[in-house]
């Protein structure tokens, strides 16, 4: 089962570059064309800014695996063990509690969105918006698992001092080595 989620982390990073290098071309590709020529490929433009959305969305997900995401550890440093395990848990309830609303926000939006065309290259705009079906599920999974870690002992020591902001050279190849 690791390994069918370290593929999946790994497809979405690939997908990750993938969406990051066609913007690059594309608005490079623009402004040389606007330059040069004096015109664009409106589709890019376009395009360009959905892989935009998708990449921020998708990208919340895979930093949400790493634990990588802005974090305040001001309080959560001064901690013992049970108090970081404490704001851990109330944290990822807190998250949970997000994934939810934003999940239900975007099944509200669905419908309206399915029934919206992108300008240009006509799309239906659910493909744009409905990335937070994903990322709401995902950050939502990846919360309740942590929770679960915590609930039956199984959360690392290094975790534990990585969510109270100690990336000591130990805490970190730690943390590297259970996400490889």
């Amino acid at each position: 089962m690791s390994r069918i989620v370290d593929w999946f982390f790994k497809a979405l990073e690939a997908l990750l570059v993938l969406l990051l290098a066609s913007m690059v071309v594309m608005v490079f590709g623009n402004v040389l064309l606007r330059y040069l020529f004096d015109t664009g490929i409106d589709v890019s433009e376009e395009l360009s800014r959905y892989f935009f959305v998708w990449l921020t969305f998708i990208g919340a997900v895979v930093v949400g695996r790493e634990n990588a995401h802005l974090g305040v550890e001001t309080l959560v440093a001064r901690l013992g063990d049970r108090g970081r395990k404490l704001c851990m848990i109330l944290s990822d309830l807190l998250i949970i509690v997000c994934c939810a609303v934003f999940f239900w926000g975007t099944w509200q939006q669905a419908e309206i969105n399915a029934t919206n065309y992108a300008p240009i290259t006509e799309i239906s705009m659910l493909w744009i918006y409905g990335v937070g079906f994903f990322t709401s599920i995902g950050l939502g999974i990846l919360a309740l698992l942590r929770i679960l870690r915590v609930l039956t002992g199984t959360i690392s020591e290094h975790e534990l001092k990585a969510f109270a902001g100690d990336y000591s050279d130990d805490a970190a190849h730690a943390l590297r080595e259970r996400l490889e």
